[in-house]
């Protein structure tokens, strides 16, 4: 299908500009402490927003890839979707509401989400595990519906966005504390 080809590289394109932009928001905060303070200030108060956006995206990004391109979710992908869908509502509730208590809760359901989304992308790329089988009903978690790039995959995708909402929700976590103070 044309639309799932098109998606699969919007998508991937999406991974790996938010890869570049970790490797160079890093590589500033190492080599030029004097833009640390703009860009702590500028992503810790937006954090929340940005984490929602991308719990939004990732949930869109999921429900099009099993409900438009017709791709069975294995069993790690249903865990890794319980723990990313609650992110969009919470997110949502803390933005209309200006509660910043709530990364806490959110944090949590990123931090296990990301720990599933690693071990999925440790079976995926060939680490030892216990059988597909175990995990899959009729669909194996290692499955291959996308490859783009050399490396962007569905669990890529995955842990990307979940490594993400973690630096986001940590950044105004620690931004909203500091103003607090």
């Amino acid at each position: 299908m044309i639309i799932v080809d098109f998606a699969d590289k919007i998508f991937a394109l999406g991974i790996v500009a938010i890869h570049i932009a970790i490797i160079l928001v890093t590589l500033i905060f190492v080599f030029l402490p004097k833009l640390r303070p703009y860009i702590f200030n500028f992503l810790g108060k937006h954090a929340i927003l940005l984490a929602f956006m991308v719990a939004l995206l990732s949930t869109f990004a999921s429900l099009f890839y099993s409900q438009i391109a017709g791709f069975d979710p294995c069993q790690l992908c249903w865990y890794q979707r319980i723990f990313m869908y609650p992110l969009v509502i919470i997110l949502f509730v803390a933005l209309i509401k200006k509660d910043y208590h709530i990364t806490d809760y959110a944090l949590s359901l990123a931090f296990v989400g990301s720990t599933i989304s690693l071990y999925h992308n440790y079976v995926y790329f060939g680490g030892k595990s216990l059988s597909c089988s175990v995990f899959a009903r009729g669909v194996s978690c290692l499955q291959r519906y996308v490859f783009e790039f050399g490396y962007v995959t569905i669990p890529i995708m995955a842990l990307t966005a979940f490594v993400l909402i973690i630096i986001f929700l940590v950044l105004a976590k620690l931004y909203h504390k500091r103003t607090v103070l």
